[in-house]
C-alpha cells in the first residue's frame, strides 16, 4: 500500500481493537479514503515525514504507545499534521486535553463514519 499516494490524502488510522479498526477501514474505504490501517501506535509513526501528507487517526487508550503520546511524537516530527484522536471511555476533561494539546478534533466510539467524512475532508485538505 503507497502510504504517499500524491493524488489523495492518506488516513494513517490506529486502533488496537481489530474488529473496530477494521470496520473504520471498511467504511473510510467504502467513502473512496486511502486507508493505512495499524494495531501499535509505534508502526504508524514510522510512516510519519515531512512528506506525509494526509491525516492521522488514533485511539486514545492503547497498550505501550497511546494516542496522547503518539500525538506528541508526530507534533515532534510535523507540528501542522492534522490527528484526530479517538476513543470508547471519552469525558469532557479527555476531550478538552486533546484539544488543548493540539488534536484536530476528538470523537467517542462508537460513531457512524458517514458523521465525521467531512471532517476528515478538510483535515486532509489543511495539508495541501
Amino acid at each position: 500500500m503507497d502510504v504517499w499516494a500524491i493524488d489523495k490524502a492518506t488516513i494513517l488510522l490506529v486502533d488496537d481493537d481489530e474488529d473496530m479498526r477494521e470496520a473504520l477501514v471498511e467504511g473510510l474505504e467504502l467513502a473512496d479514503y486511502h486507508v493505512v490501517p495499524f494495531s501499535r501506535a509505534e508502526e504508524a509513526l514510522e510512516h510519519i515525514t515531512h512528506e506525509f501528507y494526509g491525516v492521522l487517526v488514533s485511539d486514545i487508550r492503547m497498550p505501550k504507545m497511546g494516542g496522547f503520546d503518539l500525538m506528541k511524537a508526530a507534533f515532534e516530527i510535523d507540528s501542522a499534521l492534522p490527528v484526530v484522536l479517538i476513543t470508547g471511555h471519552g469525558d469532557v476533561p479527555l476531550a478538552v486535553e486533546a484539544m488543548r494539546a493540539g488534536a484536530y478534533d476528538f470523537k467517542e466510539k462508537p460513531f457512524p463514519v458517514s458523521g465525521w467524512l467531512p471532517l476528515l475532508s478538510v483535515g486532509s485538505r489543511s495539508v495541501a
